[in-house]
């Protein structure tokens, strides 16, 4: 395989579009059809829904920065991208999620037990990927990319315990998706720098970096679910709500006294007796209570803030000024999306 290196930094935003469609021809190259399909199908199926590939870029964006040819990072790269998917498959499941990327979830298309098994694969194959690495660069991998799954499994479990909790606070849930979105892509950025051979110092500064970036990400995953344009959102808008999600919006919300009870209200009702037209009306109206009793608001000031930190964490990377700055304008650009 060709070191796939670009005229300055890979990662302009000009770009983006090419080492993504690198990343896809590897991916295809590497996830092919095989037997039984009944397994397969649906792991190829939710690899070919589309997303950003956002972590596989960050990999291939660390290893970069840190000297090393892309080549080198693509399994790694691939590996997290599995992974990723692994959890959005298994996550539709728990969630009775209907969509993804605008398609039919897989266990829609095709049942739950599907879902289950084909989930369980992609999390092997995942792991199968990191083989083609020497042992001194495999274990740290391995080190990183178990501590993470297992981080990524306790925040979902807490994400599923606050459906029913009426005292969640926001530390909690600020801690809940650092371990179900934010550490994966801190792993991300740390497995780039650690295929590269980054000392340990750097291999920290850029993880917390990653760590800033993703919780970030999930807040604005949190307000883009509410308010997000349903044509290019690819999920269920409002999703959360009709799950009774307590998201950084509810909880900022009802720090409002004046809402709290109505909205405690609102987060008691049970979707699962109700009919579609109930579902809705119940989202409009917890909409209207997430802006005027501020929580849109907070929660915009928040993704600005753990924007800022992230910025603020480039600035101690060992890497050169120019690609200080295409970091920063990748960073900025990710977080305005459909604002």
């Amino acid at each position: 395989m060709g070191q796939y290196r670009f005229s300055g930094y890979f990662y302009h935003m000009e770009n983006l579009t090419h080492l993504r469609t690198t990343f896809l021809e590897h991916l295809k190259n590497r996830i092919v059809e095989q037997e039984p399909t009944g397994l397969y199908g649906p792991v190829h199926y939710i690899l070919d829904l589309g997303g950003k590939r956002l972590r596989p870029l960050l990999t291939l964006m660390a290893a970069h920065m840190y000297k090393a040819p892309m080549s080198q990072a693509m399994d790694a790269a691939l590996a997290v991208e599995v992974f990723h998917n692994f959890t959005l498959l298994h996550d539709d499941i728990m969630d009775a999620a209907h969509l993804r990327r605008g398609k039919e979830t897989v266990h829609v298309k095709w049942n739950q037990n599907t879902g289950i098994l084909s989930g369980d694969a992609m999390l092997i194959m995942s792991y199968k990927l990191l083989e083609t690495y020497e042992p001194a660069v495999f274990k740290p991998l391995m080190i990183l990319f178990s501590r993470t799954a297992l981080q990524v499994c306790e925040g979902q479990q807490h994400d599923v315990d606050f459906e029913t909790r009426t005292d969640v606070t926001v530390a909690q849930y600020l801690h809940m998706i650092s371990y179900k979105t934010s550490v994966l892509v801190g792993c991300a950025l740390q497995m780039g720098a650690i295929v590269a051979s980054a000392s340990p110092q750097e291999q920290e500064r850029i993880y917390a970096y990653g760590l800033n970036l993703g919780i970030a990400f999930q807040l604005m995953d949190d307000y883009l679910d509410a308010y997000g344009d349903p044509e290019t959102f690819g999920k269920e808008v409002g999703g959360d709500i009709r799950e009774n999600k307590k998201t950084y919006l509810y909880l900022k919300s009802i720090e409002n006294e004046s809402y709290k009870q109505p909205l405690l209200d609102l987060f008691a009702m049970d979707h699962a007796g109700m009919s579609e037209e109930q579902i809705a009306a119940k989202k409009d109206a917890v909409k209207i209570i997430f802006k005027e009793s501020g929580g849109v608001q907070k929660t915009l000031d928040a993704i600005d803030h753990y924007t800022q930190r992230a910025l603020q964490n480039i600035t101690t990377l060992a890497i050169d000024d120019n690609a200080k700055q295409q970091l920063k304008d990748f960073s900025l650009k990710l977080m305005s999306r459909d604002r």
